[in-house]
């Protein structure tokens, strides 16, 4: 259908019926308006500029659309769509759900007074949104331009529509009143309770504001304050919001808590929209904020049908705490000096010394005759409490790593406070810390595997594993005959999952007070005394997180194979560590007479195991930490090439770190002076933390070994003399 024949027929219509508000004919207005595909911005673009084209030709037929899109609006209440769509709703997430789920198989009954139903019987697909988002503002301008003039009545529906903002800002105020009043937040920050929050004086400024609003808007000659002692006050809630963010982010933080904060953050930024549309005087003014609205309210309504928009919106609110979480552990795995190097790599020595144990034990295990239960109960304690033991020795376990230090990366590109160079170096710490991680924990698991099968057979006279067992183990780990890899991928799921669980603990511990509260027992304080009693509770806020986390990483482990059996799925896991001990174990078995091509082929799929198990871990961990921001990193191109670069220039930094720089003390009797700096490099403070670059240093000390050599120096020496000794000096 053209837009001459729609522009006609909405003409013929108001002229038949001058207050006609049906919306068949902007329907179909919109449905020429809205290209095949919904990512087709181009043709959208051209679509709305040949409509503004045609108005500009036919003053009948704007004149026309004008009063249909009017009364339209007019008789219907605004209220709803300007304070409910695009606002988070109070309903829980299950209960949202089972809404959302019924409302798509019986949709809500369409209530023509309310102009938000009918909105969305306007922009009628899920897709819309995306078409009408991506056409630009100065489009849609060129549109609200194109329908130009006044109506006779003008007066009267500026009146109807300014009434109908003006409500729409005091259902925002009363709302966000409400909030700032919760329990949550409250409990978070108690001086908002007190008078003069200014939760509560908004409220009354906003309704002193109305009031005053439309008595002006019936005599004009009244004075009429604008809203910037409002926008003061809202200023001031979202400073207390900022402070309770914090202390959540210390103290823990719930579900509801976050989602009360989003509802009162987005119902503040409406009601900032609304007031100041009511405080344009221009016409630009007023489109440069209408649009932008529009945009939102068409998305909002596209999206709150969604159940993957509900699932998205409420997992970001918890997931971002958590791996908040995660990411305050994950400092802890990256290392930048060559004592953190040193010391990691013994912390994962330590670990995997007791992985050759947990593999012994497994082994051992394993030839008992019990149900798939047994099996799965028995292999889950012993990486539970394995696990747990490495943790609570300080020992580091590699694989772990990537699920915390993802959270650091992506909090550094959503800070955007790094330059692209420095996240590189970032990165380049990260890969260090992880391979020393592994290599310390296979350096050691299997000289522990070694000792342990010649102990076992030195004591019992047989191997620890049968030549069949042997070969099984060693088929485990081929890469492209064996389901080892995709095995390896399931571990990663599972190192990525123990990480957000350590994170949901940690979060836990703080937000449900659990030291606290152990305290309060006093069964327990009869029990260990006080000061056990101290040290305990303490640890268990410090590592209730991680002790978690290994617990059910252990228990993943040790029954997703037996839960494969039992269905009879290939599902089961690699894990890089255990891996390698079982290759040890193997070749012990079958006493070393495998080939060396074989066994080089095994040991590469133990590295293959082990690169998978990060990767996917880190890349699932690094995927949800940016989401839970709603942050993306568009320079990953720009990024790999950086790396590139600075492996090509400095391979070795990747594997171990930089060596320690030292500087010589100046002799004695120099006096250092600091170098005289150029107006604009004066006006440009250093970074804190930062020292005075090398080309500094030798320039000023080239400067004062001149002026030594210059009264050492007799007349008979020369020049090359001088530079000479200064060169020495240097």
């Amino acid at each position: 259908m053209s837009f001459d024949h729609i522009l006609s027929c909405i003409a013929q219509a108001v002229h038949e019926n001058p207050q006609t508000s049906d919306i068949t004919h902007l329907q179909a207005l919109v449905n020429t308006i809205r290209p095949a595909k919904a990512r087709d911005i181009q043709r959208a673009t051209d679509n709305l500029r040949a409509l503004c084209f045609l108005l500009r030709q036919r003053p009948a037929w704007r004149h026309a659309l004008r009063c249909y899109l009017t009364h339209i609006v007019c008789r219907r209440k605004l209220v709803h769509l300007l304070t409910d769509t695009g606002i988070t709703l109070n309903d829980g997430f299950w209960g949202a759900a089972a809404t959302r789920v019924f409302n798509r198989l019986l949709p809500p009954l369409i209530n023509d007074e309310y102009l938000k139903d009918v909105f969305g019987q306007i922009f009628n697909r899920d897709d819309d949104y995306v078409w009408v988002q991506g056409v630009a503002d100065d489009v849609w301008a060129d549109l609200i331009r194109s329908l130009g003039g006044r109506l006779p009545k003008v007066r009267h529906t500026h009146k109807l529509m300014t009434d109908e903002v003006l409500n729409a800002v005091q259902v925002l105020s009363y709302r966000i009143t409400t909030i700032g009043l919760e329990a949550e937040l409250v409990r978070n920050y108690p001086a908002i309770e007190k008078f003069e929050s200014p939760f509560l004086r908004q409220n009354d400024e906003i309704n002193n504001y109305a009031e005053t609003y439309r008595a002006w808007f019936h005599n004009p000659q009244l004075q009429r304050e604008d809203c910037q002692h409002i926008v003061i006050l809202l200023t001031q809630c979202d400073e207390i919001v900022q402070r309770i963010r914090k202390t959540a982010a210390q103290n823990g933080v719930s579900v509801s808590l976050t989602r009360l904060l989003l509802r009162l953050t987005q119902s503040m930024q409406r009601l900032r929209t609304l007031l100041a549309l009511l405080d344009s005087r221009e016409l630009r003014d007023t489109i440069t904020l209408a649009v932008p609205l529009f945009k939102e309210l068409v998305r909002a309504d596209n999206r709150q049908h969604s159940v993957r928009e509900l699932v998205q919106s409420n997992t970001e609110l918890l997931s971002l705490q958590v791996t908040e979480r995660a990411g305050r552990s994950g400092e802890h795995y990256v290392t930048s000096t060559r004592e953190e190097w040193l010391a990691m790599m013994k912390s994962a020595m330590g670990a995997g010394f007791i992985v050759g144990f947990m593999a012994l034990i497994k082994i051992l295990f394993g030839t008992m005759a019990l149900a798939p239960f047994g099996y799965a109960l028995l292999f889950s304690l012993n990486y539970s409490a394995g696990f747990v033991l490495v943790h609570i020795l300080h020992f580091t376990i590699a694989t772990k790593q990537p699920a915390m230090t993802a959270a650091v990366i992506a909090r550094t590109i959503d800070q955007g406070k790094q330059k692209l160079d420095e996240l590189t170096e970032l990165i380049v710490r990260v890969i260090r810390s992880q391979l020393i991680a592994i290599a310390g924990n296979i350096v050691l698991a299997m000289p522990t595997a070694l000792i342990i099968a010649w102990l076992w057979y030195g004591f019992t006279g047989d191997h620890l594993v049968s030549p069949q067992k042997a070969e099984h183990l060693l088929h485990d780990l081929d890469p492209l005959h064996s389901m080892a890899l995709p095995h390896a991928a399931i571990a990663g799921v599972c190192l990525f999952l123990s990480g957000l669980i350590s994170g949901y603990y940690d979060n836990k511990a703080s937000y449900a007070q659990i030291p606290a509260r152990l305290r309060q027992l006093g069964w327990l304080r009869s029990l260990l005394g006080e000061q056990r009693l101290q040290r305990m509770t303490d640890y268990i806020g410090q590592h209730l997180g991680a002790l978690a986390g290994n617990f059910f990483f252990g228990i993943m482990l040790g029954s997703i194979g037996q839960f494969g059996q039992f269905f009879g799925l290939p599902v089961d896991i690699r894990h890089i560590t255990f891996s390698s001990a079982n290759f040890v174990f193997a070749l012990t078995g079958l006493e070393y007479a495998v080939p060396w091509q074989a066994m080089l082929y095994s040991f590469i799929g133990v590295l293959l195991i082990g690169l998978v198990n990060l990767g996917v871990s880190f890349s699932l961990a690094l995927m949800v930490a940016l989401r839970s921001r709603r942050a993306s990193f568009g320079l990953g191109g720009p990024l790999l090439g950086l790396l590139w670069k600075r492996f090509r220039h400095g391979a070795r930094d990747f594997f171990l770190p930089e060596k320690p720089v030292t500087v010589s003390a100046a002799p004695e009797g120099w006096v250092v002076q600091e170098p005289v700096l150029s107006q604009e490099a004066a006006n440009d403070p250093l970074p804190e933390q930062e020292t005075v670059s090398a080309p500094v240093i030798v320039a000023s000390v080239s400067a004062l070994n001149t002026e030594t050599a210059a009264q050492d120096t007799k007349p008979g020496d020369t020049d090359t003399a001088a530079a000479s000794r200064q060169q020495k000096l240097l």
